[in-house]
């Protein structure tokens, strides 16, 4: 094999020297298993979901993974594609690596490990691994993706994922860098296609992908030795400026990328870059009481880069409004919290809530933050008030249930449960108990059977 990344990574995948998943890693793994499957769970019901489910029925494939928990099969690359597509239909699913990890990873390494018939602890390890590629792949790229209009959680999801199930499926190097290389040529994502059912597609396609990419790997599909390090591969097709490190090898074993950019779980279902302004103004209207009647302007401050994909000012559905800062700042006032109940068209349409929008003005400032350049330093909501006052956030630095401010074990239940609600024939005590002791699960068959 090569020097290259596409071969420091299979050797990776194939051999991490990694003893065992270290017990604060298994932990944050676990969080990811629980929050994903929440969300797929609550997201089982979009109109996107209902879609790719009756185009998967329609086409046949072999029998060998669960459908959105059910007893219902299919192949497992299009169970992956169902649930990890349902995983982010809510844009509820956990943060880190300016992407959303676990949306791609949790889905294709479960869909595979029914397949495979793959313990917990099987399927926590390729996780980690797979996380650990993806993030390698992350810190190479100095210009955030997002400004260049790719979609990170898929252009670089496709990758990791295909790390992870290469390795459950215990390939070796050869063939791990050609599931590696085919995965780097499927990598497809736009963000333009944000606040649409595209977007959470983006990681059904992407955790799919990776499935097939490693099964076709296995099967004896080559690809090129060099596809994500050469001047014509993945890291410089998605860098029209070039400002991006193919050569520095990787720091596998020195340090878990994972300890080190923890996943962050989301307290509410929508885009991430308004979660600072939806808590400051939370907190100012639990501070002043505030009747959204007596409001005559808002401000809220965020990045730029948060600022470009926030692009639905004047939402009128549940799916635009994830991405409008106009509604984040206005649906705490008018509901005292935002939740899944909020983020539904007939909310959306209340008079109340349009007519606040009109009052939303955004700022955008060039600050970043160092850990994640995607974000501001911090955000700002300033409200006026008709009697005059100036009610001022101050700096938001991170929202709740940032790696920095993680939610509480009880938060995270109560936010599982939530999702859980309404979903008939599920055990969500019993579901909820297996994946918290996911390192002791014989077989994942166990969480649908």
């Amino acid at each position: 094999m090569g020097a290259g990344l596409t071969a420091a990574y299979a050797r990776f995948v194939a051999d991490p020297q990694l003893e065992s998943v270290p017990v604060e890693a298994s932990e944050l793994i676990r969080s990811g298993f629980v929050d994903l499957t929440a969300t797929m769970i609550a997201g089982r019901n979009e109109p996107v979901v209902a879609i790719l489910h009756q185009h998967i029925r329609a086409r046949t494939g072999a029998a060998e993974a669960s459908l959105l928990l059910a007893r219902e099969l299919a192949s497992s690359p299009d169970a992956a594609l169902l649930n990890a597509t349902a995983g982010h239909a809510l844009d509820y699913d956990d943060v880190a690596l300016s992407g959303h990890p676990s949306t791609v990873l949790v889905p294709a390494i479960l869909a595979e490990g029914e397949r495979l018939r793959a313990s917990g602890a099987d399927v926590i390890r390729a996780y980690l691994i797979g996380y650990e590629v993806w993030a390698d792949l992350a810190a190479r790229e100095r210009d955030p993706y997002h400004e260049k209009g790719w979609h990170p959680t898929a252009v670089l999801g496709v990758v990791g994922a295909a790390a992870a199930v290469a390795h459950l499926a215990h390939l070796d190097a050869a063939h791990a860098q050609n599931a590696l290389g085919l995965a780097a040529s499927m990598a497809a994502g736009l963000v333009a296609n944000f606040g649409s059912m595209a977007k959470p597609f983006h990681a059904g396609r992407a955790a799919s992908a990776a499935i097939e990419a490693a099964r076709l790997a296995a099967a004896g599909m080559t690809s090129a030795p060099d596809a994500i390090e050469h001047r014509a591969g993945l890291l410089a097709a998605l860098s029209p400026r070039g400002d991006v490190d193919r050569e520095t090898p990787p720091a596998f074993g020195r340090e878990l990328r994972l300890l080190k950019r923890r996943l962050s779980i989301k307290k509410y279902p929508a885009c991430y870059a308004t979660h600072r302004v939806i808590d400051a103004v939370l907190d100012l209207a639990e501070k002043h009481r505030i009747d959204p009647g007596d409001v005559r302007a808002m401000t809220a401050t965020v990045g730029r880069t948060q600022a470009s994909m926030l692009r639905n000012h004047r939402p009128q559905t549940g799916l635009e409004a994830k991405f409008s800062l106009e509604f984040a700042a206005a649906a705490p006032l008018v509901a005292n919290r935002v939740g899944l109940a909020e983020l539904q068209d007939d909310f959306v349409q209340q008079p109340r809530v349009q007519q606040l929008l009109e009052k939303v003005s955004v700022r955008a400032t060039d600050t970043r933050c160092a850990a994640d350049p995607l974000f501001a330093e911090s955000d700002r909501v300033v409200i006026e008030l008709r009697d005059g006052r100036k009610l001022d956030s101050g700096e938001v630095r991170f929202p709740r249930g940032h790696a920095e401010l993680p939610l509480r074990e009880e938060e995270l239940a109560r936010k599982f449960f939530d999702c859980a609600r309404g979903a008939g024939g599920l055990d969500a005590e019993r579901l909820y108990g297996r994946l918290r002791a996911l390192h002791t699960v014989a077989d994942v068959r166990e969480l649908v059977s």
